[in-house]
């Protein structure tokens, strides 16, 4: 018995079937993309590199800074409200200029045309062009680079396409925190183009020093098709695409605006807008425009109210600071969010006016009740 287990246990059998040595298999983790990485945390831009590279005009860094304002982490936040502070002293010292004007006005094509005879006269700009992003998948084509080809590329412009992201009126909310870190990297003339919607005018206002309306002749009734309210708050008109057949027509158009632009109240600035005519393709009239900017430039730096205004407009920017900070706080409220859907119901049941669900909400948050206090 005992041999014959042994002779089982000797015995061996050989498979018709061989198994060649396979590929060895590459490890799960990717070590060259590990060693990138830890690279590019060794790499990172202190406050002090974005700042020096800022005051030294470096593009890219200057990009980088932005993408950080842009940012909506809390790390980067605070990152980019340091770099904002840092260069606070090096800003305020250019000419900011709003453009608007309807969809298909030619912002764009004027804002190329213009900002290379800027360029001709020895000024360095920047363009912040707020691109209107979608309601509902929050994308933005950001295509005004593409419109802008000869600017784009030149040493002495920098254009910042950014997403509208769903501020208000299409205005991207950090815009005035760019501004002052274009005007540290050195740009002297910067101009904020809108995407011509609404109350996006209003926002723009309220951080440029000169407001450019653009307007096209032919389209209908001039003087019915534009809001009063935009034509008071701008400084300087321009009629564009006047070339061709639209030219007779720009021209009695111009006069027809300054009529009306006559019957407005004085501005406080104690400046009368004035009406330009150009054609951004031509080339014809972009002389025009830039005296007329730079003459109201001399206007209100003359009767002190550059000062005034850049002062009044602080006051609002911290307001509207303010609101924004209380909104974001209030909707992200643990207990706001637990209460606002049955209160929302209650009120399409006409349980409660929209007025009483509002006062349900802010009592609710005000009173930092964890009950629900229906």
């Amino acid at each position: 018995m005992h041999q014959e287990k042994e002779k089982g246990e000797n015995t061996h059998f050989e498979s018709t079937l061989k198994v060649n040595k396979g590929v060895e298999q590459p490890s799960v983790l990717n070590d060259n993309a590990i060693r990138k990485f830890h690279e590019r945390k060794r790499e990172e831009l202190s406050v002090n590199d974005y700042f020096e590279g800022i005051l030294s005009g470096n593009r890219s860094i200057l990009s980088k800074a932005i993408t950080l304002v842009e940012s909506s982490l809390p790390s980067h936040y605070e990152k980019a409200q340091q770099i904002i502070e840092k260069c606070m002293p090096w800003s305020s010292k250019s000419f900011r200029i709003g453009i608007t004007g309807v969809p298909g006005v030619g912002k764009s094509t004027f804002i190329e045309a213009f900002g290379m005879d800027l360029i001709e006269k020895g000024h360095k700009i920047a363009v912040l062009a707020v691109d209107p992003s979608s309601s509902i998948s929050k994308g933005s084509i950001l295509g005004d680079k593409t419109r802008m080809e000869h600017l784009s590329v030149h040493p002495d412009a920098f254009i910042r396409p950014s997403p509208s992201a769903g501020s208000l009126g299409g205005v991207a909310r950090k815009t005035r925190e760019i501004i002052i870190l274009c005007e540290a990297a050195g740009f002297d003339r910067i101009m904020v183009e809108t995407v011509g919607v609404g109350q996006s005018e209003t926002a723009v206002h309220s951080m440029v020093d000169f407001f450019l309306l653009l307007m096209l002749a032919g389209a209908g009734d001039e003087l019915q098709g534009i809001k009063r309210g935009i034509m008071e708050m701008c400084d300087g008109m321009v009629i564009n695409k006047a070339d061709g057949e639209n030219l007779n027509q720009a021209k009695s158009a111009r006069v027809q605006y300054l009529r009306a632009l006559h019957l407005f109240p004085p501005a406080p600035s104690g400046w009368i807008p004035k009406v330009e005519i150009c054609s951004s393709v031509e080339k014809t009239g972009i002389d025009k425009v830039y005296e007329m900017i730079l003459s109201y430039e001399q206007h209100v730096r003359n009767n002190k109210y550059f000062d005034t205004n850049r002062k009044t407009q602080q006051k609002y920017q911290m307001y509207e600071t303010i609101n924004q900070i209380l909104s974001d706080n209030f909707h992200n409220n643990p207990v706001i969010q637990s209460i606002t859907k049955s209160t929302i119901e209650r009120m399409q049941e006409n349980l409660l006016t929209p007025y009483q669900a509002a006062q349900v909400l802010l009592d609710a948050y005000l009173s930092g009740s964890n009950k629900n206090p229906l």
